[in-house]
């Protein structure tokens, strides 16, 4: 089955109210050319789910400036003023969460879990309106699965039945949203026959892929 489809044909499953998983870390690692697509829709009311919300004119930070974001889950904001400034006026809503619980949130999803037991946060803001348990005496909090709708990610190389390879650091968040959405999208820089790729490097298999797209 050949998964490898032009831009234009995907931009039917952008729909407003969706929740879009997007992975980077600092846009190393981001679709630009499926964020392009998503900003060009147009839909709107979007959760979006990543690392951080990227810069002003990069990665996820173009959907924060264009007015498309409803509610952005993430753990970083620092390098995007615009979010910071959207979330001061009640125009964004952020749900800011440490980096580690926010990827192992992801995983959950992607593993079927309930979801998982962390000290990280406990008696600071991260706590408040949380489930907490105590095991041997230390307190944990409950952290829920994270899920989507969409996930768009990045590869370095993608064969055509959607087996992926990362490119080093670009790997960062793309495997877990791989497992954590319906519908999973990916821009590859190389596309390949099937059998061309070693089966060594694989790090996503191309049965958690729906789509390919040539970056």
């Amino acid at each position: 089955m050949n998964k490898v489809k032009d831009l234009e044909e995907i931009t039917g499953y952008f729909r407003d109210n969706q929740s879009i998983m997007i992975g980077g870390f600092l846009c190393v690692g981001t679709p630009e050319l499926l964020v392009d697509a998503l900003v060009k829709k147009g839909v709107r009311d979007l959760t979006i789910i990543g690392n951080d919300t990227g810069y002003p004119d990069r990665g996820i930070g173009k959907l924060i400036v264009s007015g498309q974001t409803k509610k952005a889950i993430v753990s970083h904001i620092g390098t995007n003023k615009e979010t910071g400034r959207l979330m001061n006026t009640g125009e964004l809503e952020v749900d800011l969460v440490p980096q580690g619980t926010l990827a192992e949130r992801i995983r959950s999803a992607g593993a079927g879990l309930g979801g998982f037991l962390t000290p990280t946060g406990v008696g600071t803001i991260v706590e408040e309106g949380k489930q907490t348990l105590t095991i041997d005496g230390k307190k944990y909090l409950l952290e829920l699965p994270l899920k989507a709708d969409i996930a768009l990610l990045k590869a370095w190389k993608a064969d055509k039945l959607g087996n992926l390879v990362y490119r080093r650091a670009a790997r960062n968040f793309n495997p877990l949203m791989a497992f954590s959405a319906e519908l999973v999208i990916v821009e590859a820089e190389e596309i390949v026959e099937v059998g061309e790729l070693d089966q060594d490097e694989v790090v996503t298999p191309g049965t958690l892929v729906d789509i390919i797209v040539k970056a």
